[in-house]
């Protein structure tokens, strides 16, 4: 049996192709089409998944969409006549395109799909599924337990916010819900907002930023803008926001509130925006807390499943782990929307078809790696289409070559197997660099990726060393999960050091890997296992032998605004737009040095902000 699942019209379109209850592709249509969060129909990301499971349209069973239009309209409709007569401009921009678009997605599929087959039969094989329930399906069935309480938590859906789930076997049950307006994803997206960053994709540089301040807003936030229960249940005072109506996420009552505008992204950071940001941190943290202990009470499970676009704050999933309310925490890589499209698929598998489900130790993402691989004679060719000069070297010879480079100080870009599937760069297609460099996460941010210097990096360990280097000793390998560095690696501090404030902490080492050391000793981490990225643990175990270091700093194959690189083509082109050393594409080494000079490029400022 073969379903089709499908992410699309909002932010981050993708398809993914679901074969006997097993995964077989997945992908984003902004790798294809290079627009950065592509919400357009995916089919690109459709015909990759047809080619790559050997089948056209009508070889599927049924294609399911990740949510339900009528219900999403619905809300829509309530929630302005809620607030009438406020709002009524936002209302009349957005009431046409759902006429004229949204509200029909049956016939705009069907219209779409007539690009791939013009006989599918469409009144029996096109599905709807709830977009929370969508969500779930993601975390639940391909995680490696047999029952498990799932928490999503993201914007909103149609109505839902938050909701929690109950797993076991092939079955899956929504028992508890939020509904919109409140809505935590909708408050961190707010706060996204206030702080000059994009909504929907700056929530993470909130999250990075946070360790620069302290929370001293947190009260303000709990005693003002959110009503919280001691069971995680919440209501939001929406006279501060004004995203059900208006078009932007807050107001001035919302800024009056905390004393300053909303900052303009071209305006500096100060110690203001890193305590608000270290703020709503903290606030998120303790909502999640409290949901996760009163999950386990209620339920007496021991297995929580996460997805929702709050799912990929993995500081709060970090302190999830650790707080041991569940013994065990599985996250679905692809949590936001995109990962819609998986979880649309395994439902209709599972829950409308009744497909068994099969656990085997294991998760059924595969690493997360789904996306497009190439092989190594059509890599030799696109590179040479591409005017790249390189070296064919033989899988030895490419492994001692790139852990010799990383192992003085060079970035390398690396491009091997088949690219990963949601928003993190896994090893397949990754910058890489030395985490014992003191300037590496400086430079790196600065001349490789274009970006805002405060961001931090993620360290690639090895899961067998993991424990050695970081008070972690469970699998991380979608790198959701922030954990310490141990402290016998940390540098103790001088007095002038520890008086320094916000970003004023950027350059001073703090531990023997500083580059992926985050301002309060924290780190991403992304566990690296032999069965799932063979080659790429095989380079950090080379990098261990050189160095007696089992970590590589790793950060996305891309640079500020651009989508992870897909092909090889791809790849070299951003090669050639900043300054990364060495390009590794599969068995081709190629040396900036050696490069034709003709076909550099200038990236730094080649897309938007995200």
């Amino acid at each position: 049996m073969r379903v089709l699942g499908l992410s699309a019209f909002y932010h981050d379109s993708a398809a993914a192709l679901v074969e006997d209850g097993r995964i077989v592709a997945a992908a984003q249509e902004e790798r294809f089409t290079r627009k950065k969060h592509d919400p357009s129909f995916p089919q690109n990301a459709i015909q990759y998944c047809l080619d790559e499971a050997g089948t056209t349209l009508d070889g599927l069973d049924h294609v399911v969409f990740y949510d339900k239009p009528f219900l999403k309209f619905e809300r829509l409709l309530e929630t302005y006549v809620a607030f009438a007569p406020r709002g009524f401009r936002s209302f009349k921009m957005a009431l046409p395109l759902w006429l004229s678009e949204k509200l029909f997605q049956k016939s705009l599929l069907r219209r779409e799909f007539k690009h791939f087959s013009e006989a599918f039969d469409w009144q029996n094989k096109l599905l709807f599924c709830e977009h929370h329930l969508s969500h779930a399906a993601s975390a639940f069935f391909p995680s490696p337990y047999e029952d498990a309480v799932v928490l999503t938590m993201d914007g909103v859906g149609e109505w839902a916010t938050t909701s929690a789930a109950m797993g076991r076997g092939n079955t899956l049950e929504v028992f508890q819900e939020i509904f919109f307006p409140h809505s935590l994803g909708l408050l961190y997206s707010a706060f996204t907002y206030y702080t000059g960053f994009k909504v929907n994709s700056g929530e993470y540089k909130v999250m990075g930023l946070a360790p620069y301040g302290e929370p001293k807003y947190k009260k303000l936030i709990l005693d003002n803008l959110i009503d919280l229960k001691p069971d995680g249940s919440f209501r939001l005072d929406m006279s501060y926001f004004d995203y059900c109506t208006g078009l932007t996420m807050t107001n001035d009552k919302f800024a009056r509130l905390f004393g300053q505008p909303v900052r303009a992204p071209d305006k500096l950071l100060t110690d203001f925006h890193m305590d608000v940001a270290a703020s709503v941190q903290a606030v998120l943290d303790e909502i999640v807390l409290r949901i996760a202990r009163d999950l386990a009470k209620k339920t007496g499970s021991r297995n929580l499943c996460l997805a929702g676009g709050v799912a990929l704050n993995c500081v709060a999933n970090g302190k999830m782990l650790r707080d041991g309310a569940f013994e065990n925490i599985w996250i679905q890589p692809a949590a936001g929307d995109a990962g819609g499209a998986v979880g649309a698929a395994l439902a209709a598998a599972h829950l409308y078809k009744g497909a068994p489900r099969k656990t085997n130790g294991g998760d059924g993402m595969a690493g997360s790696f789904l996306g497009p691989g190439f092989t190594q004679p059509d890599i030799e060719q696109r590179l040479q289409q591409a005017g790249a000069r390189f070296e064919v070297a033989t899988e030895d010879r490419m492994v001692e070559s790139s852990a010799q480079a990383l192992s003085g100080g060079q970035a390398v870009g690396w491009f091997q197997g088949r690219m990963e599937f949601g928003p993190r760069s896994l090893g397949a297609r990754s910058i890489l660099g030395d985490p014992r460099s003191p300037s590496m996460q400086r430079n790196l941010n600065l001349k490789v990726k274009y970006r805002e210097s405060f961001r931090p990096f993620a360290p690639s360990v090895l899961r067998e060393d993991v424990a050695d280097w970081f008070e972690l000793n469970a699998d991380s390998p979608y790198m959701l999960l922030v954990a310490d560095v141990r402290k016998e690696l940390r540098r103790t501090m001088t007095s002038e050091e520890q008086a320094l404030f916000g970003i004023d902490k950027l350059n001073v080492a703090r531990s023997s890997i500083p580059a992926v050391t985050h301002v309060d000793y924290s780190a991403r981490i992304q566990t690296v296992h032999a069965n799932t990225n063979p080659l790429y643990h095989r380079l950090i175990t080379r990098f261990k032998e050189l160095t007696g270091c089992p970590v590589l700093v790793n950060t996305s194959f891309n640079v500020r605004g651009e989508p992870i690189v897909c092909t090889p083509e791809d790849a070299f082109r951003c090669f050639m737009g900043n300054e990364l050393d060495l390009l590794v594409v599969g068995n081709c080494v190629m040396q900036k040095s050696a490069q034709d000079p003709a076909l550099k490029q200038d990236y730094s400022s080649a897309f938007e902000l995200d």
